[in-house]
């Protein structure tokens, strides 16, 4: 039965040459399936790791109760000195608690290349802020001075904005402001400017803060601060870490493409499967004398089945590899934004992971499996004697 299997699939990948713009269909139709399928959900990958990596499960974030945003969310100085007060949150050098009071504002700049401004996040910070996020470097000159209109800049800023870079003067909200210092962080805060907590309240018209950010004493402390912070009638106040905060900002960004990919992969894939139909058939067609001479021999319908199942097979993961090879050459860590939660421009990278190129082979093997079934069943079938007669 191998050798009988062996000796039909062998035949059938010699004759592809012979059948070449036939069996491109399926190879391109593939690619295309598992191309677009891949690069939607590289999309949502990459966006999502981004704002993931600027999470941290030692590290909570403390918003106004019920809030769901920073910038929704709206503390007052008094509240703010009493949550970095609450017992668990470490304490820095200087014997302070390890927190960052902190302030977000939308401003609006120009994006390389377009005539219309775009949203921006403008984050006031405390000096503790640096310290709770270890990531962040300084690579292009300082950091900012406090009490002085000053920005650091994150370096996708740099990429997708215009006259954002280091030692530009940015007008926002009637304020001129000088870039003196670009940082690289690996997440979602590089598509943000930082300035001084007091400076950015002052500027931008504001008397709180959106959030604070504590550092646990404990990483499996979490829990603690939140019962000390709820119990607290001076706050109303949501407590979660920040890589669940930023974990559940991605939540609808990613239904929505995992949705879009669905539908778009699913036409695709009726298309891609109808085609490999029709391709096989023929196929089978123009080797029908070949099969039944076979038949006629001593060869048993299954490896017939078998050895057209493997060629269609063979066709569907050529074509997979190739769609997958696309999808990482075109758009793997291609550099785009979107808007973000808060109605801000999000800078973040495609991710064309190994996940993912693993399912996008599975979507074409199984269209292969689907395109060359019902032909290698008909080819097993059909009489002997009909065949010949056929050919």
């Amino acid at each position: 039965m191998l050798k009988q299997v062996l000796a039909v699939t062998q035949l059938g990948l010699r004759s592809i040459p012979e059948r070449l713009g036939p069996s491109l269909v399926i190879v391109v139709g593939l690619a295309g399936v598992v191309a677009v399928f891949t690069a939607l959900l590289a999309m949502a990958a990459g966006f999502q790791s981004t704002l993931e990596a600027a999470g941290r499960a030692d590290v909570a974030l403390v918003l106004r109760g019920g809030s769901q945003a920073e910038l929704n969310s709206g503390l007052t100085r008094e509240q703010a000195t009493i949550i970095k007060q609450a017992p668990g949150v470490a304490a820095g050098a200087d014997g302070q608690p390890l927190a960052s009071a902190e302030v977000m504002v939308i401003a609006e700049l120009m994006k390389t290349g377009e005539n219309s401004g775009s949203n921006i996040t403008v984050r006031g910070v405390e000096p503790a802020a640096f310290a709770l996020r270890p990531k962040l470097k300084i690579v292009e000159g300082r950091r900012f001075r406090p009490g002085l209109k000053e920005l650091i800049v994150g370096r996708g800023v740099t990429q997708q904005y215009q006259g954002a870079g280091l030692g530009k003067t940015l007008r926002m909200r009637g304020s001129d402001w000088t870039v003196v210092g670009v940082f690289e962080s690996g997440d979602a805060n590089e598509s943000e400017l930082w300035a001084d907590a007091e400076v950015a309240q002052s500027a931008f018209n504001r008397q709180g803060f959106s959030s604070v950010r504590l550092q646990l004493a404990d990483p499996r402390g979490l829990q603690a601060v939140k019962d000390a912070l709820t119990a607290d009638p001076r706050v109303n106040v949501d407590v979660e870490s920040e890589q669940s905060y930023f974990s559940g900002q991605t939540k609808n960004f990613r239904q929505t493409i995992g949705a879009l990919a669905g539908v778009v992969t699913f036409i695709m894939a009726l298309g891609a499967t109808f085609a490999a139909l029709n391709t096989m058939y023929a196929a089978v067609g123009t080797r029908s004398r070949e099969i039944a001479t076979l038949r006629a021999i001593g060869f048993g319908g299954f490896p017939v089945v078998l050895s057209i199942m493997i060629e269609s097979l063979v066709l569907a993961l050529v074509g997979g590899l190739l769609g997958a090879a696309l999808a990482f050459l075109l758009f793997n860590n291609m550099a785009v934004s979107t808007l973000g939660s808060n109605f801000t421009q999000v800078l973040f990278r495609f991710a064309v992971t190994p996940a993912l190129v693993a399912d996008g082979l599975i979507i074409a093997v199984a269209i292969g499996m689907l395109g060359g079934l019902l032909p290698a069943l008909r080819a097993a079938r059909q009489p002997v004697t009909t065949a010949l007669r056929a050919a």
